[in-house]
C-alpha cells in the first residue's frame, strides 16, 4: 500500500467512534485524523493526540505548543509545515475530547495498535524520531522509558545514543502547562535544545 493510500483509509477511519475498545466510551464528537506522513522527511515528530483548536483547522501543532515547538527547534511555520522535512504524527489521530477537570483527555486507545506500526512502516527514510510527550515515548522507546516524564528526558543523552534505529530524543510536551516544569528544569534548554537544534539544521537542510 502506497503512502496516499493508507492516508486516506486514515482519513476514513471511524473505529473510536463506532466500535470503541469501551462500548460505554465512543468518541463523543465526528472524527477528524489529522497526520502527516512523508516518504521524504528525515524528522518525524511524534506527538499526543490533537487539541480542539487543531481538531477545528486540520493542522497538527496549530496552537499555543506549536508556538513552543517550533521555538524549541528553530524553524518558522513554513518549514515545519513542509512534508518534504518533517511527518506529524500523533499516538492519537483525533482530538479526544476533554476530562471531567477541562484536560484533554489521553489518546485514544483504539488509534496506535491500528494504525501507528503500518504508518511507521512506510516511513523508513526517518532517521531522528522526536517523542513528545510520555505517550509518545512509551511507545518509541521501549525499555529505555523512565519511570517519569522528566527522568525520561534526563536520560536524553543515553536513548539519543543507543542502538534505536531511527534514533529517539524524548521532549517534554511543549503547552504552556509545562512552563513551571521548564523554569525548575533549566538543563533542558541549555543542554538539550543546542543538541536538537543541531541535528534539525542537518536533517532538514
Amino acid at each position: 500500500m502506497i503512502l496516499a493510500d493508507l492516508h486516506g483509509e486514515i482519513a476514513r477511519c471511524r473505529v473510536c467512534r463506532d466500535a470503541p475498545l469501551r462500548a460505554d466510551d465512543p468518541l463523543p464528537h465526528e472524527p477528524r485524523p489529522i497526520v502527516v506522513m512523508s516518504s521524504v522527511a528525515r524528522i518525524l515528530i511524534a506527538g499526543q493526540a490533537p487539541g480542539l483548536r487543531v481538531h477545528e483547522s486540520g493542522i497538527p501543532f496549530n496552537d499555543a505548543s506549536g508556538d513552543r515547538l517550533r521555538g524549541w527547534l528553530q524553524v518558522d511555520r513554513e518549514t515545519f509545515y513542509d512534508p518534504d522535512r518533517f511527518a506529524i504524527v500523533p499516538m492519537g489521530f483525533c482530538f479526544p475530547g476533554y476530562g471531567a477537570k477541562g484536560s484533554d483527555l489521553p489518546p485514544r486507545r483504539e488509534c496506535a495498535p491500528l494504525w501507528r506500526q503500518k504508518v511507521i512502516d512506510r516511513m523508513p527514510q526517518i532517521e531522528l524520531v522526536l517523542t513528545v510527550g510520555q505517550y509518545a515515548q512509551a511507545w518509541h522507546m521501549g525499555g529505555l522509558r523512565q519511570p517519569s516524564m522528566t527522568e525520561t528526558v534526563k536520560a536524553w543523552r543515553e536513548t539519543l545514543f543507543s542502538n534505536l534505529n531511527p534514533a529517539v530524543l524524548p521532549l517534554p510536551h511543549p503547552s504552556w502547562r509545562n512552563s513551571g516544569w521548564l523554569k525548575r528544569n533549566p538543563w533542558f534548554e541549555e543542554e538539550l535544545l543546542p543538541v536538537l537544534r543541531d541535528r534539525v539544521k542537518l536533517l532538514i537542510s
